[in-house]
């Protein structure tokens, strides 16, 4: 989403690590979510090079848009054709549809029957998808190694549901491991075990 700031909604955000705006029709603070429940939790807050505008990334709870969409940016003009174009928050969207499984039983729901069998069943198909992954990059199948790491990724994404673990907490620990501040620019430098 897009939104304005004033100098006190900024620093109402750094404080309550949730995000505050100031609305200029309504000429008044707006914490969002405060009448809808969809809050937004800061993750991080980063500042482009005209100290101007602010990327502030949130862990959602609920749709960003009013209008009940996940992003206020959901009307395409112009998109190309392009077979290689994908969704760069479908991590995000698997889950937040494996989530909703959890919570709302479908009729004939792969999901459901997992969360149903219970960690011991998605445990299996993690492992035996980890296997189909290694049998495709043995047999050299790019197209079927694709199909198993996606595979894999969504019984991982269950797993993680069933054990109430976030994407979020996983990208923390990747950047631990991947990645430390190089200086107070914050150049990005590969630590050594790696």
């Amino acid at each position: 989403m897009l939104a304005y700031m004033n100098e006190e909604a900024y620093q109402k955000t750094l404080a309550t690590n949730e995000t505050w705006f100031y609305s200029r029709s309504r000429e008044s603070l707006w914490h969002k979510g405060e009448t809808s429940g969809h809050k937004q939790k800061v993750e991080s807050t980063k500042i482009d090079c005209d100290d101007d505008t602010l990327l502030i990334e949130v862990i959602p709870k609920g749709p960003a848009c009013h209008t009940g969409h996940r992003t206020c940016f959901f009307e395409t003009i112009k998109e190309t054709d392009n077979p290689g174009d994908y969704d760069e928050a479908i991590f995000e969207n698997v889950l937040k549809e494996i989530k909703e499984r959890k919570l709302t039983k479908v009729e004939g729901s792969y999901t459901n029957y997992l969360f149903d069998q219970g960690l011991d069943k998605i445990s299996k198909k993690v492992i035996e998808e980890a296997g189909e992954v290694v049998i495709a990059a043995k047999n050299n199948d790019q197209e079927e190694l694709i199909m198993e790491i996606s595979d894999l990724f969504y019984h991982t994404f269950v797993m993680m549901e069933e054990q109430e673990v976030e994407l979020a907490e996983i990208k923390k620990e990747l950047t631990k491991r991947f990645s430390k501040k190089g200086n107070n620019k914050g150049e990005r430098a590969k630590i050594e075990k790696w």
